[in-house]
């Protein structure tokens, strides 16, 4: 199989996307040829069977100039791809499907949110198979939309024990922004500290600028409250540095809502921490004890992972790593999209 891949960044120092680049690799094993189009690009190390081409944001590039690249690109390469794969951008099936149709290439898209619109309609009816991670997703309902595994390198994140943990840690790991209910984490921090409940918390990640108002307020909560020696708010660091924090960290808390799978989850898991999530997709997939729902009181969660024997927390870690080897490695994932 010759293959083009569509998606917005190559590179692994990419706070969200640099997971990707490993992707990338892992779908080079397995085809003749993989070019890559992206919206821009960075630091990657590939094999000599991947081509990289970006449409110019890295450079300065208008949107004007991002889509003249694009139509030169897919038109350029169509002697090299025989299957499109576009990855998280319904945008990049609606600007391109009519001449992929016309060359006759089939047509994949990634989709894993839990809000759609008549342009991802558009874009589900005119690509030939469709994935997502969660049952919950808007792309889920459709007939050939396929349930995927998160696809997580088990190689790359694993436990290290020459790593010790921090006594009553917690981590948050992702996008500073709305969805991501950092503020409802604050909150349940603010109440631990007043029940006297001792820990160290650490919140990392960028936000963009729309975003920024809300991220100021984070701050603000965390001075206002007195928490600024619990709590710790820092700049988004690259994927592959991730995995120490993980290793430091007894509890990893994602609340974003039903219907997106945050790979970070899985990362963590992998990595043996416990984890604490809003996602009720994983609902009798992992012990109970690691989902929140809305019915119970956070810090009370929060509490009752940081109050286990330690004995227990060990085995719950060990036990959600089997689950992201057994249903969630990247191999599995390429595998499934490549059949």
């Amino acid at each position: 199989m010759k293959l083009l891949i569509i998606t917005q960044a190559m590179d692994v120092n990419n706070p969200v996307l640099g997971f990707f680049v490993r992707w990338v690799q892992e779908f080079s094993k397995h085809c003749e040829k993989v070019t890559v189009i992206c919206l821009e690009k960075g630091e990657h190390q590939l094999p000599e069977n991947v081509k990289i081409l970006s449409l110019g944001k890295e450079v300065g590039a208008s949107k004007v100039k991002y889509i003249f690249n694009f139509y030169r690109y897919i038109w350029q390469e169509r002697k090299n791809y025989d299957v499109v794969f576009v990855h998280m951008n319904q945008e990049y099936v609606i600007l391109g499907w009519k001449l992929w149709k016309i060359l006759g290439k089939k047509i994949m898209m990634w989709r894993n949110h839990p809000m759609g619109n008549f342009f991802t309609n558009v874009a589900v009816w005119v690509s030939d198979r469709v994935f997502c991670t969660s049952q919950f997703s808007y792309t889920a309902k459709f007939k050939k939309t396929e349930i995927v595994s998160v696809g997580i390198d088990t190689e790359l994140f694993k436990r290290n024990l020459e790593i010790k943990k921090i006594p009553n840690s917690i981590l948050f790991l992702g996008r500073i922004s709305p969805i991501k209910n950092v503020d409802i984490l604050i909150e349940a921090l603010n109440k631990l500290n007043k029940d006297g409940v001792d820990f160290n918390a650490l919140i990392v990640g960028d936000y963009i600028l729309k975003d920024r108002g809300y991220y100021e307020n984070l701050k603000n909560r965390i001075k206002n409250y007195g928490l600024g020696d619990k709590i710790k708010l820092v700049d988004g660091i690259k994927n592959a540095e991730t995995i120490d924090l993980y290793n430091k960290y007894e509890i990893y808390i994602n609340l974003t809502p039903t219907g997106s799978m945050d790979k970070t989850i899985f990362e963590a898991m992998a990595c043996e921490s416990l984890v604490l999530v809003l996602n009720l997709s994983l609902v009798d997939k992992i012990n109970n004890i690691h989902i929140y729902k809305n019915d119970v009181n956070l810090a009370i969660k929060i509490k009752e992972l940081l109050y286990l024997e330690t004995n227990l927390k060990v085995n719950f870690g060990k036990k959600l790593r089997d689950y992201v080897i057994e249903n969630h490695n990247l191999e599995k994932t390429i595998a499934t999209i490549l059949r």
